[in-house]
């Protein structure tokens, strides 16, 4: 079997360390590992699997020539300028950021709902990971838009601060322990405090209103499941350290009973439904931390409107909302492409 030069691009990252370790743990025919990151970086350690240490390396001098396949999460500036120097070594980019994704000539993908998407990757020999908030939804509707299709979906998300990187995680620990001895409350990530509070913002406001992961989750959908689909939005940062949920109101043009819908989903790949209408029968962000799975709870049918469906969905945002998604996407790449 044929193995492979793999680089991770923001490797001393939340998201990078995860890729990493998502390679050793998913056995990836990997020849060489090379760990990147910017100059304050070089030098650090940065672990792969249980056994290896790697030392990273200064990004902006890296010579891509004989790498094969480069995974990055190290923001949309730096994949706009080290991405297309990647793909002209003739190394493929798997890029984390949103810098590419509604490139037309970059296919957006998630495996589990259009692997098909990644011969694309030859146009500019870049793929871009979607926003993990639209990860995990597009997995747990793509089986059911397949059976009777979506018309509109309504989300609102609440999402964990590791999202926003390391800091912000730093920044919640820190506001919690400082409500209890009453210390000040430091905001540097967050315009308002996020320690028990939540926060109706995430990325940019735009003209309309809605801010750019609202948009996102959007154009992305569009994109990976089908383009007729409406989508509205509202993105929430809630202080939970790891893990998205979301609250999905779907609309369907034919019937999509709550029993149908479950049955459908029990099947579906990198789904796990659990549903049981108890007060331990559903599952929280807290339960899912270090879990593959998106995970589907209180399915039940909405009543207010003609073939609607309500589904409660979570998932790990480090691992399929981010390293899980890339690597699998490079495990494909790997096997069909290479």
């Amino acid at each position: 079997m044929r193995t492979f030069n793999v680089a991770v691009v923001g490797a001393t990252g939340a998201v990078g360390q995860e890729m990493l370790k998502t390679l050793a743990e998913r056995e990836f025919p990997v020849d060489k590992v090379t760990a990147l990151a910017s100059k304050a970086s070089v030098g650090r350690e940065a672990s792969y699997g249980e056994k290896q240490v790697l030392k990273v390396q200064d990004l902006d001098s890296f010579d891509f020539t004989g790498t094969d396949i480069c995974l990055s999460s190290a923001g949309a500036k730096i994949s706009e300028a080290f991405a297309p120097r990647a793909a002209a070594a003739g190394c493929v980019v798997i890029d984390n950021t949103s810098q590419f994704r509604m490139d037309p000539d970059v296919p957006l993908i998630v495996p589990e709902v259009n692997p098909q998407a990644i011969g694309q990757y030859q146009k500019k020999m870049i793929i871009a990971n979607p926003n993990c908030s639209t990860i995990q939804m597009v997995v747990a509707l793509k089986p059911l838009h397949d059976m009777a299709k979506i018309k509109r979906i309504v989300v609102s998300t609440y999402q964990a601060v590791s999202g926003a990187g390391r800091e912000a995680m730093d920044e919640l620990f820190t506001q919690t322990r400082g409500v209890y001895v009453n210390d000040p409350m430091k905001k540097d990530i967050f315009h308002k405090q996020i320690a028990f509070n939540c926060i109706p913002h995430i990325d940019v406001f735009m003209d309309d209103g809605s801010t750019k992961e609202e948009w996102k989750m959007m154009v992305e959908t569009k994109k990976i499941l089908d383009p007729s689909i409406k989508v509205s939005a509202t993105a929430v940062r809630v202080p939970v350290f790891v893990c998205h949920a979301e609250s999905i109101n779907v609309e369907f043009e034919t019937e999509m009973t709550a029993d149908h819908a479950r049955a459908i989903l029990k099947k579906a790949p990198g789904v796990s439904v659990v549903d049981h209408r108890h007060e331990d029968g559903f599952v929280t962000q807290a339960e899912c931390t270090g879990e593959d799975a998106v995970f589907v709870s209180r399915i039940r049918e909405d009543i207010s409107v003609e073939n609607g469906l309500n589904l409660w969905i979570v998932s790990d945002n480090l691992r399929k909302g981010a390293a899980l998604n890339a690597v699998q996407i490079a495990e494909i790449l790997a096997k069909e492409y290479l």
